[in-house]
């Protein structure tokens, strides 16, 4: 039976039963529209408009209905990164597109801010054991952890896992007691010591889908979780999958390498690219031994 029938039946049943309980003599005025014998205004004409409102509003919900049936449901992911070390110039536009896409504020040359300006997206330097050799650059963002230590210590819930494996960050909520940034092993948290300052010209180039946050406050990298939202939705909207393609580049670090050594995907998904790359002999993660099994996997370099 489709809905529309359905409810049909069920408006239909209702108006019966409210007939039965009235008396004899208010029946006949019911129909009528007027008043039985003991001068009662009859219920008939108010109970025939509820039902008119009712069947009105059917096809409604029958169109909702088929809509929500339409509409696939949000299939879980687990997403992650791959960077091939054998790939990356160390250029650093990963970072320079990373402070660009999501507001990280700036500080210039200011010696007060030595080695604390704040960084989503930071190159370590490793120099080569071997004289001959090359140094090893490793562009470091947030691990997003699935067992991440920064999420157990937040004492107000600041930081959260997301159900697709971000680990995120509430600015509004945070504190500023930085327990997350000692408990973090890869240091990839950043604190805000004083309130950014953005020129007239500089607030032009503010990006409205990020928001700024203020002085006092933890921030760090998300995977670019505004881009994935977005494109979340439009893929839902579409009533479709996201595809593979269209977010191996999707975070603002990865669609600005030059060299394409960043690769962005769904690592539950194993025909994914990222999950091909994860699976390289050439992987390894950092600090896998602590146990926090991060989301980020490199390709080790096969040339000197």
């Amino acid at each position: 039976m489709s809905l529309q029938r359905w409810l049909v039946d069920v408006l239909t049943r209702a108006l019966h039963r409210r007939r039965a309980t009235l008396p004899p003599d208010s029946v006949g005025a019911s129909r009528r529209g007027g008043q039985d014998r003991r001068g009662h205004p009859g219920s008939g004409l108010g109970d025939r408009r509820a039902f008119l409102r009712g069947a009105a509003a059917v096809p409604a919900l029958a169109a909702l209905s088929r809509h929500a049936q339409a509409t696939p449901p949000i299939r879980r992911r687990h997403w992650g990164m791959a960077i091939d070390l054998d790939r990356c110039a160390a250029c650093n536009a990963c970072s320079v597109a990373c402070r660009q896409e999501n507001n990280v504020p700036s500080y210039g040359a200011d010696p007060s801010f030595h080695g604390a300006r704040p960084e989503w997206m930071s190159m370590l330097w490793q120099e080569s054991p071997r004289p001959e050799g090359l140094p090893t650059l490793l562009p470091l963002p947030c691990m997003h952890c699935a067992d991440p230590p920064c999420v157990k210590v937040c004492p107000v819930g600041a930081t959260y896992k997301d159900p697709d494996g971000i680990t995120m960050q509430i600015w509004d909520r945070c504190i500023g007691c930085r327990y997350c940034m000692v408990a973090c092993p890869y240091s990839r948290r950043s604190f805000n010591w004083s309130e950014p300052v953005w020129t007239a010209s500089e607030q032009q180039m503010l990006n409205p889908d990020v928001a700024t946050r203020p002085g006092g406050v933890v921030e760090k990298c998300t995977f670019c979780h505004h881009r994935i939202r977005a494109l979340s939705e439009q893929a839902r909207l579409d009533g479709r999958e996201l595809r593979d393609e269209e977010v191996q580049r999707l975070p603002a670090c990865a669609s600005a390498c030059p060299a394409n050594a960043i690769t962005f995907g769904d690592l539950d998904d194993p025909r994914s690219k990222v999950s091909e790359l994860a699976a390289s002999p050439r992987a390894f993660r950092l600090l896998e031994h602590l146990g926090t099994e991060p989301s980020v996997y490199y390709l080790n370099k096969e040339r000197g």
